[in-house]
This record gives structure tokens, C-alpha cells and sequence, in this order.
């Protein structure tokens, strides 16, 4: 079903996802697609279309039991269970991503971490001892490491995600400002603030001072 799915949608889901969890958590037991559209500023024919991918989950003017829809799209999305990470950089923005607790919570949790420093090998940030790259295709294999997160500069970027590729990871997440290559079978998310604060500039350049 997955290569089916438009990634656009897939991309849709966790924001739903996000929506319907702090919906339970204020007490709300029922939405409708209007009502959820208007939340999340998308028309209630595209959240249709969307879930309609995956099966029915509403009723025509009863709406959505928030509880049951939360459930399946967590099911859909994978989120449904735990997410072993292994990071590789552990530079500022390294311990940055070591040190944050948002990932745990939401089941994604960081069990390996690397870098070439031997400055930075052998120290414990976050509660994880940094280890030789060297390591990473026994440590992947060891500790059932499903995604890998790059945060090391553009120039290794490629090289680094090479390995993770090699050692068996199937989803890396790029904080590097770098667009590497991946095989097919493998999924990579880039992030960079800059190339955002850089499409936020080009509306900023056009208000009046």
C-alpha cells in the first residue's frame, strides 16, 4: 500500500495524528472533517481524501471518534511501537539532539552515538557514551537500530550515510546541509533552518520596515 500513498499524504498524517492527541488530552471525544480542517487550516475534502487511502473511519454527520482514528493512524504512521536511533556527529548540534527529550516520549529513542573526535569518544552525553564510527555497522546489527540521524558537516555527509546504508539502516534523518544520495528502499528527511529562514525572507523582504 505504501509505494500507492502520495508522499504528500503520508507527510499529512502526523500532523492529524498531532491534532488528535491534544484533542483527547482537552476531553473532546468526536470531530467532524469540517471542524478538523478548520484546526489544521485544511479543507475537510483533502483530510477525506487523505484517510480515505487507508479505509473508512467515519460516519456521514457523526464525524470521527477521535480515540479509534488516533489509534489507526498511529497504527498506519508506525508509531504504534518503539524506534531505535543511532546518531553519528556529536558536535553542538550533536549534543543539541542527545540532550533533547522529545524524542523519547513520542518513541523514538536514541540507543547509539558516534563521532571520529576522540575527544568526544568515550564521553557520555545524554545518557549515551559516544563510540568509535568504526562501530556503527556492529552496534546497528547488536542493538536492532532501525533509523539513523546525520548531523555532521556537508562535506562527510555522503560518506557517513553511505555507512549507515551499508550497515542496515532504512531511514536517516539529515540535519547535515547536504543532499545526499540514497538507494531505493531507503528514506531520507533533510532539515535546515536555513533553507527555511531563506523561503521566510523572501515574504520579509517585501513588508515595510
Amino acid at each position: 500500500m505504501a509505494a500507492l500513498v502520495p508522499e504528500v499524504v503520508v507527510m499529512r498524517l502526523p500532523v492529524y495524528t498531532r491534532a488528535l492527541v491534544q484533542l483527547t488530552a482537552e476531553g473532546q471525544e468526536v470531530i467532524s472533517s469540517q471542524e478538523l480542517g478548520q484546526l489544521l487550516r485544511v479543507t475537510p475534502a483533502q483530510i477525506r481524501k487523505d484517510l480515505s487511502y487507508f479505509g473508512r473511519f467515519g460516519r456521514q454527520g457523526r464525524g470521527y471518534n477521535i480515540r479509534r482514528l488516533t489509534v489507526e493512524l498511529q497504527h498506519i504512521l508506525g508509531i504504534d511501537r518503539s524506534w531505535a536511533m543511532a546518531l553519528v556527529g556529536v558536535g553542538h548540534l550533536g549534543e543539541a539532539i542527545l540532550n533533547y527529550r522529545g524524542f523519547a516520549p513520542q518513541g523514538f529513542n536514541i540507543t547509539a552515538a558516534f563521532d571520529t573526535d576522540p575527544k568526544r569518544t568515550g564521553k557520555k552525553i545524554g545518557g549515551i557514551t559516544v563510540q568509535r564510527l568504526e562501530e556503527v555497522r556492529e552496534t546497528i546489527a547488536a542493538r536492532k537500530i532501525d533509523i539513523g540521524i546525520v548531523a555532521v558537516p556537508a562535506a562527510e555527509t555522503q560518506k557517513v550515510i553511505d555507512l549507515l546504508v551499508a550497515a542496515g539502516i532504512k531511514a536517516i534523518l539529515n540535519y547535515a546541509p547536504f543532499a545526499a544520495q540514497v538507494p531505493a528502499g531507503v528514506k531520507r528527511r533533510d532539515i535546515d533552518p536555513v533553507l527555511a529562514l531563506q523561503s521566510m525572507t523572501f515574504y520579509l523582504k517585501e513588508s515595510p520596515k
